[in-house]
């Protein structure tokens, strides 16, 4: 049995995330996505309580896909998961750079290998902090985030007014 760690912010999950959830969740047997604070991003829109409730109802469809919430070491995680690989998902030439080089510290650091998923092209434009950006500024993303976000997106816009 194959157990892979899908990590990253989620903040919020949107269509170009799962799109490579339901590619790995045909690949492998079991997906752990695993949502955490990233500092260097910045304040999150929702906590990390609110995308794990939002991540779950997202992947209700994937019986083999679970959902974890960390804030150490993506390895340190994938470790105590006993997962067999990171995924990294890849937009665009300018994250393959960085996501190798985290690849290979981890690597360093834990010997766990990193898979590497390319997005389909329609989705390669689509971010986490451009969809927050678009929506603070009253844009429409719901054709890039299913309900159950776009739903959390205008409540929390609401309670912004």
């Amino acid at each position: 049995m194959t157990r892979v760690l899908y990590p990253g912010s989620f903040d919020p999950i949107h269509y170009g995330h799962l799109e490579i959830i339901e590619t790995i969740s045909g690949l492998f047997d079991e997906v752990v996505v695993a949502a955490m604070r990233n500092p260097q991003k910045g304040e999150g829109m929702f906590s990390l309580d609110e995308r794990e409730q939002i991540i779950k109802e997202c992947c209700a469809h994937l019986p083999n896909v679970s959902v974890a919430m960390f804030s150490n070491l993506v390895v340190n995680l994938a470790r105590d998961l006993d997962a067999d690989f990171i995924v990294k998902g890849l937009r665009a030439v300018s994250d393959f750079e960085n996501e190798l080089q985290m690849a290979q510290m981890n690597h360093a650091l834990a010997g766990v290998q990193t898979v590497f998923i390319p997005s389909a092209s329609k989705r390669s434009f689509v971010a986490s902090k451009l969809i927050r950006e678009v929506v603070r500024l009253g844009g429409d993303v719901s054709s890039m985030v299913p309900a159950p976000v776009r739903e959390r997106l205008v409540g929390r816009l609401e309670q912004e007014r």
